[in-house]
C-alpha cells in the first residue's frame, strides 16, 4: 500500500462515518402528535425539562376552532402556538389558561418550554389542551 493510500484512505472513512453518524443524529426531534381519545376534544400533555428546553406538539384544527390552553406550573414554564404557513403565532405566554380562535384550517405546533430559573433545574410540566 503507498503512502498515499495510507494516508488518504482513513481520512475518507472517517468522512463516511461522520456524515452517517450526523444524518441520524444530527437534526431537530420531529415534534410530538397531540393525540386526544376518541370522543374527546381534549388532551392532557406532560413531560420533564430542564432549564431552556423546550418540547414540541403538532395538532391538526380547522378554521374557526376554539383552542384552550391550561398550565398548572406556569412559574417554572410557558408555552405557545404558531402555524408558519399562515402567519400565525402566539408569543410564549404564563398564563395559567390562553384561549384563541385559529385563523385557517391546517398544522399547528405547540411549543413548551422550561423557564429559566436558579431552583428548580428540572421540572415536570402539565398541560391541557381542548379543541372545539
Amino acid at each position: 500500500m503507498s503512502l498515499l493510500q495510507r494516508t488518504i484512505l482513513p481520512g475518507v472513512v472517517c468522512l463516511i462515518v461522520a456524515n452517517a453518524v450526523f444524518a441520524q443524529g444530527g437534526g431537530k426531534a420531529e415534534p410530538k402528535r397531540v393525540e386526544f381519545a376518541k370522543g374527546s376534544s381534549s388532551s392532557k400533555l406532560t413531560g420533564s425539562l430542564s432549564n431552556s428546553q423546550e418540547m414540541e406538539y403538532v395538532f391538526s384544527a380547522k378554521k374557526g376552532q376554539t383552542v384552550v390552553i391550561k398550565m398548572s406550573n406556569t412559574g417554572l414554564f410557558d408555552y405557545r402556538v404558531f402555524n408558519p404557513e399562515v402567519e400565525f403565532e402566539t408569543e410564549f405566554d404564563s398564563s395559567p389558561t390562553s384561549t384563541f380562535e385559529l385563523p385557517e384550517s391546517g398544522e399547528y405546533f405547540l411549543f413548551i418550554r422550561k423557564k429559566m430559573v436558579s431552583r428548580p433545574r428540572t421540572a415536570r410540566f402539565a398541560l391541557t389542551i381542548s379543541i372545539k
